[in-house]
């Protein structure tokens, strides 16, 4: 009987989940694979601390253990909001900047007021994202990439989650909440690092056949 092909999301943000979710579903669709959330697997540990010094660290972090819990292919990601005027702030402390359960809509307007007398190409900003992918038997493999913008002066959009509403991409006109779910899923930096991702994906779910 041939082996299960299955991915876990090595994440309980479901909002994010769902984001990655899709790209896997979009870039895998001529595949049979099983896609899962670390989340729904019953007694699912939390998550682990998350103190490497960068993107790809903290991925593989949250890869690894997942990988180690569920003896299934993981796939994590770890992403920021740098913004230039503020020396890359918040950075790889994007979530837990000014406290990890205070809600974004507060995050936005802190930064939003740090940024009040800066003008709008002072206001450059990136997300970067990292993904890892690790297997139970030890193998590893990490992915980078980045959507470049500016902070916009106030939140703009309905979609999205996190600090879509301030992100605003000139190209584009509007802010990553202004967009579609579909679109912002063929742009956004999580899209470009998993355009990435999933060739090794596809290698490694057909080498486990």
């Amino acid at each position: 009987m041939p082996e299960r092909k299955q991915v876990v999301i090595a994440s309980h943000n479901r909002s994010k989940s769902r984001e990655i979710e899709q790209l896997l579903r979009a870039g895998l669709s001529d595949l049979s694979v099983e896609v899962h959330l670390l989340a729904d697997y019953p007694d699912a540990p939390p998550p682990p601390d998350e103190n490497a010094d960068s993107y790809v660290g903290n991925a593989l972090i949250k890869a690894r253990a997942c990988a180690a819990f569920t003896h299934a292919m993981s796939l994590a990601d770890d992403a920021g909001l740098e913004i230039d005027a503020l020396n890359g702030q918040p950075g790889m402390y994007s979530r837990r900047f000014a406290g990890e359960d205070t809600p974004f809509s507060v995050k936005m307007g802190i930064l939003l007021e740090l940024l009040k007398d800066t003008p709008p190409e002072r206001r450059t900003a990136r997300f970067r994202c990292a993904v890892a992918i690790a297997l139970p038997s030890g193998e590893v493999y990490t992915f980078e990439d980045t959507l470049e913008g500016r902070i916009a002066d106030a939140p703009r959009g309905q979609a999205g989650f996190g600090y879509d509403p301030i992100f605003y991409v000139p190209s584009l006109g509007c802010t990553l909440a202004e967009l579609p779910s579909e679109f912002k899923n063929r742009i956004s930096h999580r899209a470009k690092v998993m355009r990435r991702a999933i060739p090794k994906l596809r290698e490694l779910l057909t080498r486990s056949q």
